[in-house]
């Protein structure tokens, strides 16, 4: 009876898991592909097929360490069970199915943090709170650094004195420079870590010197990046300005669509670790590749709908400011991906655009759409913690009964 009920749960949080995934794959990745759409860069359909592919090809090669805090990092001296998973999850898919259909901002990185630190705690679990203050740092950090950032970036784009011709390529080359140091699980690693870069892996290889600590082969790897990244796009541009700033736009949306899948996967996977790799001894790609799978499927079946309506938003917001958006929403989840925090990819798109219509005189959102969304945010966290608690609690008074 006892292996029936294991192996219940274990269905039933594997399907939970798979339906957060799929819902991530329909909701959270599907920004980065809106401006090219609105562009008229590329059509809706070839668009959510790239954003699956892309996304799942995040998941699969930097979700891991994401999906490691997320499963094992929010609470000490406890392994989450089966029960506790599945109680975890129920709740984060909760809070999201609540903002998918009430239309209020339920940031998914929210809910399934609060909900695993609250099933941790009801395990009898000790808070983690060096991890907690790290990621508070973080998100309180999200909406300046991404807002200041794109600030910057639409100010770039916006001078009169620096032509298209020079601006985009700069973008390009300072997008190009960060993806060689992108970290893949495919890639050679340094001893001690669990991802490497093209970069990194280069360096390795040559065996080069290293200057105050700075290892001299990996930045003329990022350099090189760099510059052919800019040479790029500045023929592009030279030809012409409309199709360089289109190239552009459809090569940075398909960069943030594969960050988004690595930093959303975990949040989908990571309640199923210690299941999946303690308990059921299997590998940690095994659960890469079911959040893979799930967002995948979201992004073929539900983004479609969602990029239509998100397309039109950031038609009206114009290319320039979409671009200034997204260039944060980057080097913010790449950010979130080598220090292993769950964050919310709508929280990172949201203040970017805010700082990218500052720079034109006006943030285009309201400041009463700006505190509702903050106080959900609020909201959701601690929901989710008191909820995820009692959850697991009457699970296991059932279960005991």
């Amino acid at each position: 009876m006892a292996d029936a009920v294991f192996w219940a749960l274990v269905a039933f949080a594997t399907g939970t898991s798979l339906v957060t995934a799929w819902t991530l794959g329909a909701n959270s990745n599907s920004p980065p592909f809106a401006p090219a759409i609105g562009a008229n860069a590329v059509s809706t359909m070839r668009a959510a097929f790239l954003i699956g592919i892309l996304a799942a090809a995040g998941a699969l090669t930097q979700g891991g360490a994401i999906s490691e805090t997320v499963g094992a990092g929010l609470v000490n001296g406890v392994s989450i069970t089966s029960l506790a998973a599945t109680a975890g999850l129920l709740t984060a898919a909760g809070f999201m199915a609540f903002g998918i259909y009430s239309g209020y901002p339920v940031p998914a990185a929210f809910a399934t943090t609060g909900a695993m630190v609250g099933v941790g705690l009801s395990l009898g679990g000790d808070p983690a709170v060096a991890t907690y203050q790290q990621i508070a740092l973080f998100w309180a950090l999200v909406p300046p650094v991404s807002g200041g950032l794109a600030y910057g970036t639409a100010t770039l784009l916006r001078r009169d004195d620096i032509p298209e011709t020079v601006s985009i390529p700069l973008l390009a080359a300072l997008v190009a420079g960060i993806v060689a140091n992108v970290r893949l699980s495919l890639l050679p690693a340094a001893p001690g870590a669990s991802q490497g870069s093209v970069a990194g892996a280069v360096a390795r290889a040559v065996g080069g010197p290293t200057v105050g600590g700075v290892d001299v082969v990996a930045v003329a790897v990022s350099l090189a990046f760099a510059a052919l990244g800019f040479q790029f796009v500045r023929v592009r541009t030279q030809a012409s300005v409309d199709r360089g700033v289109k190239t552009f736009l459809l090569v940075l949306g398909s960069i943030v669509a594969f960050s988004s899948g690595g930093s959303q996967v975990g949040l989908a996977t990571g309640p199923l670790e210690n299941l999946y790799t303690a308990e059921l001894g299997l590998p940690g790609t095994v659960l890469l590749a079911l959040g893979a799978a799930g967002i995948l499927g979201g992004a073929w079946m539900g983004a479609p709908r969602l990029l239509q309506a998100t397309s039109r938003e950031y038609a009206q917001l114009g290319i320039r400011r979409s671009i200034a958006a997204l260039v944060p929403g980057f080097v913010i989840a790449q950010a979130a991906i080598f220090l292993g925090i769950p964050i919310s990819f709508n929280n990172i798109i949201i203040s970017g655009v805010i700082g990218g219509g500052l720079a034109g005189g006006s943030a285009g959102v309201s400041r009463e759409k700006i505190v509702t969304t903050v106080t959900f945010w609020l909201v959701t966290l601690v929901g989710s913690v008191l909820l995820g608690f009692g959850v697991y609690r009457v699970l296991a008074t059932f279960l005991a009964s």
